[in-house]
């Protein structure tokens, strides 16, 4: 092959990598930018239900479960009524955290600083998710391939790694497993300073049924035990 052939072919497969190469990278999503992908797409959820289920552990102690259904409408409001432990109900709407706790017939109120969260599911929401991106950096745990959820599992995730960015947040890391198909949150594992862990389930959503508002108003039991502020009470 002559100098002119040769310099015509390098400068042909120049052209074509340039071309092609750059498509191939676009292809590659970091990792904050899947967060926000993601935020966009809850930030569009007008309301949506779950099957929400949650497990604690703390330290060497076997795990407490709580499972239930989650009802959430755009902006902030929360509901979870839960099966197990039968009747126990959260409910934020927006300013007042009202929990019932009917082991002990006790209603706890607390008011709650606007743009605070009730709850650790309150994270699965898009004011959640904003705080998250304010207070957290945002890392893949191990690449943006989807993984499985967990050993022996079919269903594969996003799982993102958040780290708090100073020592004033409840939770040290927060690990996001992501549906890479719908962008909703399947399952979140949080650990606080402490090492104690909690994690929230997400499964069978259901966007924008039409929730209505007064879906979040709490009758308390006339019978129980009313404690208001009591994040504050000694």
């Amino acid at each position: 092959m002559n100098k002119s052939i040769a310099r015509s072919a390098f400068a042909a497969f120049f052209v074509a990598a340039f071309a092609v190469f750059p498509l191939g990278a676009q292809t590659i999503t970091t990792a904050d930018a899947f967060f926000s992908s993601m935020s966009d797409v809850y930030a569009n959820i007008k309301d949506y239900s779950a099957t929400i289920a949650i497990s604690t552990s703390a330290g060497s102690k076997s795990s407490d479960s709580m499972t239930g259904h989650v009802l959430f409408k755009k902006p902030n409001l929360l509901r979870i009524d839960f099966t197990n432990p039968p009747n126990q109900t959260i409910v934020f709407n927006g300013e007042n955290l009202v929990i019932y706790l009917p082991s002990y017939n006790v209603v706890l109120s607390q008011s709650v600083e606007k743009n605070s969260g009730a709850s650790g599911a309150s994270l699965a929401t898009p004011q959640g998710l904003s705080l998250l991106k304010r207070y957290y950096t945002i890392a893949y745990e191990t690449g943006s391939d989807p993984v499985q959820l967990e050993e022996n599992s079919n269903e594969r995730v996003v799982v993102l790694i958040l780290a708090r960015k100073s020592t004033t947040e409840m939770f040290r890391t927060i690990r996001l497993m992501v549906s890479p198909d719908t962008k909703l949150i399947r399952r979140l594992d949080a650990r606080s300073i402490s090492g104690d862990q909690i994690r929230f389930d997400f499964t069978g959503y259901a966007l924008d049924q039409g929730i209505l508002e007064n879906r979040f108003v709490y009758d308390s039991p006339a019978s129980a035990n009313m404690f208001n502020d009591f994040l504050f009470n000694e």
